[in-house]
């Protein structure tokens, strides 16, 4: 079925679909809005005009263009849209519809996890899913190099892109790296309705985003006539209509497809009249006539749509299709400034109920009131390519991971440096865990410690690149050579691109049927930079490995800027990514080797009533690690310690029975942490040291454990609380973490003991890490000085000796 085969027979199926679409998609929403009970009052929302502009676009792609192959980034507010097409595919239900923005509905906007109809990207937050196409488009790029996917044809990555939507930066960050990796099979169509939330788009966009796609290697196709309009410039005066559209401001373009044919016709023969061939033109066209011909948009013709995607499969070079489209199109409020968050009365939607023919009561049969009989319309369904092959979501099998991963011999070393060690020593392999692994950084490679890994693995292109100091003889550390066997993605310095390329590379198993496992690193602070990419990522459950690294103070002399504070608290907090902020190396390779496991697992079941949280869905991994050195435990690692540092923290030093003061800490403060119950010791009773290696599964599986005794479970206990059993109540607790310190202070609820967090809550200044830590209070002495306060007895001696 294409643009050149495609019958008359096929063309008019097509039409009835696209006008069942905007139906549904439309009394989907007013349903949900003014029909379904709403017991709290507040508005429901939909965007009906959003979701209108975009039924002819979408009628094209999903029952015309679409191989199965290809995979979308449906725009968040034609959600609808989506979600009505796949109900006359056969995948969405009534009852999902008719919960539409409700408990368990369709989503208000697509999600991979949350919807059931064959979702490919989850979008919402605008601009993420756009970027996502880009990557995933490298990422079967980087598939096919590698020769893997040979069964799977490669698809277009897709994207419905509204034109508001063009100003999040993110877009442009991500066509920049396009440009870099030699992108290729990926479509951007622009809904170009020149409308936003607040305002009518300026004048010339179209023009300003031609020149930047074209500047980046994009082919670039304009879709702003429809075959209406191009029949009717070429009668006499055509050629004067064209240039009065091309040169009417947006806004009264708006306002006149608002106020319909009349409108349509006074401006026209007011600019356009007594020139002969234009007032005929015009004149021998009714008021309906005449606003259908100046609604008839490139974004609306279907002739027109399919002809140009037929015309972009024929090579692999990315497209952007700007599609001139009318916000509301075929609605109402089409065109009317107000109505990105319009809704239909009831009053029109009785009129357009009668317009689609639509008995009361049959709102919701799939073919109510079209104009072509059911059987012929399911016939063409039937043939749909994009449905031949069912859902595309894929698996792929689980690479093996080794039982444990080797621990790096150093006395003194950092988490940052072990990092890259244990990495460095997995390369050394000819193993399925080494092939799978594919490491990327935002020009942060070498100063996260993947130097090593990437002169051995080497980096990632599509063609080889020598290393021309090499070929020179110029003596450089790292010796790194491009070639498609290359195993690391570099990045320019943005971090949102590193979170959404990771999404893409953690969703290749599904999208694609073959896994990987991917590794990012980044600095710790710069995180925040890309909180909401990181977020996303999570959102659509993809599968990665993010090290950031230096974390907390520990960039000392770079200043506040440079100091992470509130990064443990993201780990606690962000859905499907579990936090881990090990101090020695031992741990680290006890959580990387989990990591690696936890990253691949897909099941269901009931908690583990070990620490009652559900490891069996799997998810992303954070690791919060450190550049500072620090000396290595001398100990064995043994089944019930992994355990413990795998749910989350353990005994550094078991407290004694009568104990007046728990020091607990994570990461890098372990030595001020160490130092201080030394000072304790000889003024404090049976003091006791807790390592937490997580503070996110601690407290994970302390939430679960109380919400499973609340369901009857009496049994039920997470594992900071089998730890804290036996403490007595006057014990105090004093928390240490080179972060935010409610990381560790919700540790005095879990069985009452009177607690004082540290940490650190300011930007920071520059200094050494000592400086630093003497300035927040959580060097040895600040920590002793608060133990001393928080526990009764005499004066702790070594605090009054260094006093």
């Amino acid at each position: 079925m294409t643009a050149t085969t495609i019958s008359a027979d096929d063309l008019a199926c097509l039409a009835e679909l696209e006008r069942k679409v905007l139906w549904l998609a439309s009394w989907t929403i007013h349903n949900a809005n003014h029909v379904r009970p709403n017991a709290d009052g507040l508005k429901i929302g939909g965007h009906q005009a959003s979701s209108a502009s975009l039924a002819t676009i979408m009628t094209a792609l999903y029952f015309a263009a679409l191989r199965p192959e290809d995979r979308v980034a449906v725009k968040p507010h034609a959600s609808p849209i989506f979600h009505a097409i796949q109900y006359l595919l056969g995948n969405q239900t009534r009852e999902k519809l008719e919960t539409f923005r409700g408990f368990k509905g369709a989503q208000s906007y697509p999600s991979r996890t949350k919807d059931v109809d064959d979702v490919d990207f989850s979008t919402g937050s605008v601009g993420l899913g756009v970027a996502q196409t880009l990557f995933a488009s490298l990422v079967q790029d980087y598939l096919k190099a590698k020769g893997w996917a040979p069964g799977l044809a490669e698809g277009r990555m897709v994207s419905l892109v509204g034109d508001a939507e063009m100003d999040e930066g993110n877009i442009f960050e991500a066509l920049q790296e396009g440009w870099k990796h030699g992108l290729r099979n990926t479509w951007w169509i622009v809904d170009y309705n020149r409308q936003s939330l607040d305002a009518v788009i300026r004048e010339g966009l179209w023009e300003r985003l031609e020149n930047i796609f074209r500047a980046f290697g994009w082919d670039v196709v304009i879709l702003k006539y429809g075959r209406l309009m191009q029949d009717a410039f070429g009668e006499p005066g055509g050629e004067r209509l064209r240039h009065w559209i091309d040169h009417c401001p947006n806004q009264l373009y708006s306002a006149l497809t608002y106020q319909g044919g009349a409108a349509w016709r006074r401006r026209l023969m007011d600019d356009l009249g007594d020139q002969g061939d234009v007032t005929r033109l015009i004149e021998r066209r009714s008021d309906a006539e005449l606003a259908r011909l100046m609604g008839n948009l490139g974004g609306h013709d279907l002739p027109s749509l399919l002809e140009a995607f037929e015309q972009a499969r024929r090579h692999d070079r990315p497209v952007c299709f700007i599609a001139y489209t009318v916000k509301g199109f075929g609605l109402p409020l089409a065109g009317h400034k107000d109505n990105h968050s319009g809704l239909l009365t009831r009053e029109q939607m009785e009129g357009f109920r009668a317009a689609n023919a639509v008995r009361p009561g049959h709102e919701w049969d799939r073919f109510e009131g079209a104009g072509l009989p059911a059987a012929t319309l399911e016939s063409f369904l039937a043939r749909v390519p994009f449905a031949q092959k069912g859902r595309r979501r894929y698996g792929a099998p689980a690479v093996a991971v080794p039982a444990a991963l080797a621990v790096p011999a150093q006395k003194i070393l950092s988490t940052q440096a072990a990092f890259g060690l244990i990495l460095n020593e997995i390369g050394r392999e000819r193993s399925g865990l080494a092939e799978r692994i594919v490491t990327t950084a935002p020009d942060v490679t070498v100063s996260t410690n993947l130097g090593a890994w990437v002169n051995r693995r080497g980096l990632f292109a599509k063609s080889e690149m020598a290393d021309l100091f090499k070929k020179e003889r110029i003596p450089s550390t790292y010796s790194w050579e491009f070639s498609p066997k290359g195993q690391h993605l570099e990045l320019g310095i943005a971090e949102s691109n590193l979170f959404i390329l990771l999404s893409a590379l953690g969703l290749s198993h599904s999208l694609f049927g073959e896994r990987l496992l991917p590794i990012g690193t980044v600095y710790d602070p710069f995180i925040m930079r890309g909180a909401d990419q990181l977020n996303y990522a999570c959102y659509q459950d993809a599968r990665f490995l993010l090290v950031a690294t230096p974390s907390g103070v520990t960039l000392a002399p770079e200043g506040g800027a440079h100091q992470s504070i509130a990064t443990p608290l993201v780990g606690m907090a962000q859905d499907g990514l579990a936090y881990f902020e090990p101090a020695f190396a031992d741990e680290l390779a006890v959580v990387m080797r989990w990591a690696f496991d936890y990253m691949q697992r897909d099941g269901e079941g009931i908690p583990d009533e070990r620490n009652w949280l559900r490891d069996e869905t799997g998810g992303a991994v954070y690791l919060r690690l450190s550049s500072r050195v620090l000396e290595q435990p001398t100990r064995t690692m043994d089944e019930a310690l992994e355990r413990d540092i795998v749910d989350g923290a353990y005994w550094l030093r078991r407290p004694g029975p009568n104990a007046q003061v728990v020091i607990a800490y994570t990461g890098a403060v372990a030595p001020e942490a160490i130092a201080a119950v030394g000072m304790l010791g000889e003024d404090r009773r049976d003091v006791g040291l807790l390592a937490v290696t997580s503070a996110d599964r601690l407290h994970a599986g302390w939430s679960a454990a109380q919400r499973a005794r609340e369901r009857g479970l009496g049994h039920a206990r997470g594992h900071i609380e089998r730890l804290l059993d036996g403490l007595p109540p006057h014990c105090a607790l004093v928390t240490v973490v080179d972060g935010h310190p409610a990381t560790l202070g919700w540790l005095g609820s879990v069985a009452g003991h009177r607690t004082r967090a540290l940490g650190v809550e300011h930007f920071g200044q520059t200094g050494t890490i000592a400086d630093l830590h003497r300035h927040h209070g959580i060097d040895a002495h600040g920590i002793a000085a608060s133990a001393e306060a928080m526990s009764p007895g005499r004066p702790v001696r070594h605090l009054r000796a260094i006093g």
